[in-house]
């Protein structure tokens, strides 16, 4: 069947408000490491305190990405990500009304910012679970990582640009006023989402018949069904379990750089404080390009080599110039060098981002939100063990081998997709012939 001819789909849209969510949800999360210089005078918090505060989050955000998955599978994405956006609004604004304005400076405060953040990171664990619920219930299978990709180019961008505009605000606006806006964006994506989204194609009143037709041709009838009551067989399931490691691996350097990249350029390239956050930002403004073209490249092979070659062909190269070009970076003399490499490895390996996504929700079938939920906090867990371990290696050994030892683990990464098999779905044959047999 042909793809319809409009240039801007009803699923393109759809796509488009995940986007937004996603970029939303990176203002959100990072808005406090900007605000953190003004807040700890003010509330009178320490650098030890301000870091449990961030690490507040991450617990949060951990813990609650199956439940999300698993809710947004079983009462659809529509409203679960409304509820959840809202909650992001509501936990921000307070971050900025609550403490030292209410709530007295001090250990008061303290511990007020961390039942903040703690409720925000249950509340952001929602947003990429419950994205792929809604990719796999809008997007047809040659379609899902490059839709996908878009939502990760969208993080990507909050990671490049929220930083500055922040900061603006803050010392234009005051970091209370930061805040405030902040939770503002969070409302209108929640308000946007709740009018236009739909759960299913077949229940969104914009959609031509051409384009509901062309979205269920391009999915198995198992993958239409709703999820069964457990989610628990998928936690036995080889496809993803591998796909698990393979992320833990690949969100391990990742959140490599995410925390200690400016920290490297400062203090191992010689960079000043301005220059650090100017050239930190180079990888995600290169992902922005790189990122949408490896989840387009991936369903494109797809379609010629089929699923299993399509998801890995992308995801493997992503990994071999990833690690290729996180290695030379890191032995580069000339610091400017090394970032044009440094930037490669970090573009590349969230271009693997793509096939990652859509394989989760191909193999789990009707349960993507939980295989996604699943995914993501193995991949968390990448991070809390890369955050911890990285400047234990700095110390001990220097940061050509804390950074370095990062492309090691990008080829076992790329390596483990040999064994990956998108092609075996997570319910049976037999049990999908009889999902067709009542069906007909």
């Amino acid at each position: 069947m042909s793809q319809p001819i409009r240039l801007i789909s009803v699923r393109h849209r759809i796509v488009g408000l995940l986007a937004a969510f996603s970029l939303v949800a990176y203002v959100l999360r990072m808005n406090i490491s900007i605000a953190a210089k003004f807040m700890m005078p003010e509330l009178g918090l320490t650098q030890i305190q301000m870091g449990q505060v961030f690490s507040a989050f991450m617990l949060g955000y951990a813990i609650f990405q199956v439940p999300w998955g698993v809710w947004g599978d079983r009462a659809g994405p529509r409203v679960m990500l409304t509820v959840a956006t809202l909650s992001w609004a509501v936990t921000t604004a307070l971050t900025g009304f609550l403490p030292g304005f209410l709530i007295p400076a001090g250990v008061s405060a303290f511990l007020c910012l961390l039942a903040l953040r703690f409720l925000l990171g249950i509340g952001q664990a929602a947003a990429y679970p419950l994205a792929a619920r809604a990719v796999a219930n809008w997007m047809p299978s040659t379609e899902r990582a490059f839709g996908y990709s878009l939502i990760i180019a969208a993080a990507a961008a909050g990671s490049a640009f929220t930083g500055p505009l922040v900061a603006w605000c803050m010392v234009t606006l005051g970091w209370r006023t930061s805040f405030y806006l902040s939770a503002t964006l969070a409302l209108a994506a929640a308000g946007v989402w709740h009018w236009y989204a739909t759960d299913h194609p077949d229940t969104h009143s914009g959609i031509s018949p051409e384009e509901l037709s062309f979205i269920k041709a391009g999915k198995s009838v198992i993958a239409q069904e709703r999820p069964s009551a457990s989610w628990l067989p998928l936690l036995r399931n080889r496809n993803i379990s591998l796909i698990c490691i393979s992320y833990f691996l690949d969100s391990y350097v990742l959140f490599m750089f995410i925390f200690w990249f400016y920290l490297y350029l400062v203090e191992e390239r010689k960079f000043s404080v301005l220059g650090g956050g100017l050239f930190s930002s180079m990888p995600y403004i290169l992902a922005l390009a790189v990122v949408p073209a490896g989840g387009y490249l991936s369903d494109h092979l797809c379609k010629t080599l089929g699923k299993r070659l399509g998801r890995r062909v992308v995801a493997m190269g992503g990994f071999t110039v990833s690690a290729a070009a996180l290695f030379l970076g890191v032995q580069a003399a000339d610091a400017y060098l090394a970032i044009a490499a440094l930037s490669v490895s970090v573009a590349f390996l969230m271009a693997t981002e793509g096939p990652f996504w859509s394989s989760a929700i191909d193999v789990a079938g009707p349960q993507a939100g939980a295989s996604g939920g699943i995914m993501n906090m193995a991949g968390n867990l990448g991070g809390v063990v890369s955050t911890a371990l990285v400047p234990i290696l700095v110390k001990d050994f220097g940061w050509i081998i804390a950074l370095g030892s990062g492309s090691v683990l990008a080829v076992i990464a790329g390596l483990i997709w040999l064994l990956i098999r998108v092609d075996q779905p997570q319910t049976s044959t037999a049990e999908e012939a009889q999902v067709s047999e009542a069906v007909r």
